[in-house]
């Protein structure tokens, strides 16, 4: 029998992929939320992606900031394995809106590039208000 997402679970998944590359990105990310901390094995099986791509977006998310590992010690012989974690969701959304700043300044600065004047200076700020 398949398990039905709550409305809530699918808008905040939704949220998470319009922020990330893809929806496998948004699934290991939102797996790792909620589980705190996870090995690459309980991530597989927690998000039920193939073992592949789990591993290559592990290492592709942790190069990008968006989710952190630490070694785990063991006194098995072979590698030792990584606990990862999620990085804060208001740290994943301000990265977010450096990206989009920068973006809009460019696209605005390309109109003010014909008199040779900079066209605008585009901040988006933190209000600080309570959601």
């Amino acid at each position: 029998m398949k398990k039905t997402r709550s409305p809530i679970n699918k808008n905040i998944e939704t949220a998470v992929n319009e922020l990330l590359d893809s929806r496998a990105e948004s699934r290991i990310y939102i797996y790792l939320l909620r589980k705190n901390r996870a090995r690459s094995d309980e991530i597989i099986r927690g998000t039920k992606l193939h073992p592949s791509t789990v591993r290559e977006l592990l290492s592709k998310m942790y190069d990008n900031k968006i989710i952190f590992r630490q070694k785990i010690k063991t006194d098995s012989i072979g590698k030792n394995p990584y606990l990862y974690g999620a990085v804060s969701p208001i740290l994943l959304l301000q990265r977010r809106v450096k990206i989009i700043e920068s973006r809009l300044n460019k696209i605005a600065n390309l109109a003010g590039t014909s008199n040779g004047n900079k066209y605008v200076q585009i901040t988006i700020d933190d209000q600080g208000g309570n959601p």
